[in-house]
């Protein structure tokens, strides 16, 4: 059985991105070859580092992507899913062959304030948020398969 090949694109690579990237491998990874850029790559928030970790998942050693690279090496996926804004989002660039393109708005934790504790909640609260995206869609795409939806690149 081929794998769904998806791409997960925020605009520095540094928290949603990544945490799309790793919580689908950790809920499907078995049907999805995944990956994550930005679209000005940065370093990896601790945040979302210490909320993935909670999950069981290491990205310590993860260096930000940039998907306009991926882009020139003529990477082809199923699916690119934006987890950025809306605005950020019409700045992604378009993949040839993919067949579908899909957008999920998620508040960037780079500009979540507070104290240390109450940030780290909010990065919580958008690591589950997240997750829960990630596995209905998993889900939706495993039915979809099931009916002969789209067929994996």
């Amino acid at each position: 059985m081929m794998k769904h090949r998806v791409l997960f694109i925020c605009v520095h690579n540094s928290a949603r991105s990544q945490m799309a990237e790793e919580l689908l491998r950790k809920i499907a990874g078995d049907r999805f070859d995944v990956e994550s850029a930005g679209l000005e790559p940065g370093t990896l928030n601790p945040y979302a580092a210490a909320a993935l970790r909670e999950e069981g998942i290491d990205i310590s050693g993860k260096k930000t992507v940039s998907a306009f690279d991926l882009l020139k090496q003529g990477r082809y996926y199923t699916y690119v899913i934006t987890v950025c804004d809306e605005t950020s989002a019409e700045s992604c660039p378009i993949f040839p062959g993919c067949r579908e393109m899909l957008h999920w708005s998620f508040p960037d934790p780079s500009k979540f304030t507070g104290t240390d504790a109450e940030v780290m909640e909010r990065v919580r609260e958008l690591r589950n948020r997240i997750k829960e995206k990630v596995a209905g869609w998993a889900a939706d795409v495993e039915l979809k398969d099931k009916k002969g939806g789209l067929r994996a690149v």
